[in-house]
């Protein structure tokens, strides 16, 4: 799990012994497990502020939180996944311009949006019902990223994603998927299932938009598409959350 945390996140976690890539398939395991971590700061981060401030600055600074605690890496992957897709023609051309470290048009655009619909939604919502949310969205979104994994090929030769498929296994997966029961067990009974349906179908929705948006172009997943595909995944929970008030 620590390896999960060193990998998602800039926390500085102690190395407890040498790493080797082929780690990263098993850590994939506690990504769910990390994102709550992710949340769970957020959350306070959100519920401390909206004591001083207005909803809307309260879930800009909890969005800074979350930036400070994972380092934008999966910003970063919208942007790279987006620009790649938009100005790309060919699957070669578009896993070119992913690696190309400046952001273009496409992936400002898709920042923009992105960030605000999060900063939106959350204000819009009651504070326990933000908090609440942040901690299961940011759980969930990386259970999307999971799922991502298990179900199509990574399509570079080499990367941070490229062991994540091979080591996973059924027991890694019944572990992710295990939290991500829970957080939404949890959301039912905080607050109703039909609340917890619906973010569930967000999520859903959210995970199934981005899959289609670059599996045609790519045929299979990057480390930047699984960023992408959990960012658009959390949007989904906070509309469909949004959406049930």
């Amino acid at each position: 799990m620590i390896l999960s945390a060193q990998f998602m996140t800039r926390i500085p976690f102690p190395v407890g012994h040498a790493y080797a890539p082929e780690q990263l398939a098993s850590a994939a395991r506690y990504y769910p497990l990390i994102g709550v971590l992710v949340g769970t700061l957020c959350a306070g981060a959100y519920w401390g502020a909206q004591y001083v401030f207005p909803p809307a600055v309260a879930a800009i600074l909890s969005f800074g939180m979350g930036l400070l605690v994972t380092g934008a890496i999966h910003e970063d992957g919208l942007a790279d996944t987006v620009d790649g897709v938009g100005g790309g023609h060919d699957r070669e051309r578009t896993l070119e311009i992913m690696k190309d470290s400046r952001v273009g048009v496409y992936g400002a655009l898709a920042l923009i949006v992105v960030v605000g619909l999060k900063i939106t939604a959350l204000a819009s919502m009651p504070p326990v019902l933000a908090a609440i949310a942040l901690i299961a969205a940011h759980g969930l979104s990386r259970l999307s990223c999971v799922v991502a994994i298990m179900t199509s090929r990574y399509v570079r030769e080499q990367g941070t994603g490229s062991f994540t498929l091979d080591g996973l296994g059924a027991g890694g997966l019944a572990i992710a998927v295990s939290t991500g029961v829970l957080l939404l067990v949890g959301l039912a009974y905080l607050v109703t299932p039909s609340a917890a349906g619906w973010a569930f179908l967000g999520a859903a929705g959210g995970h199934a938009a981005m899959r289609w948006f670059y599996e045609h172009k790519l045929g299979g997943h990057t480390g930047d598409t699984l960023g992408a595909v959990q960012q658009v995944s959390e949007v989904g929970f906070y509309l469909a959350l949004l959406g049930w008030l």
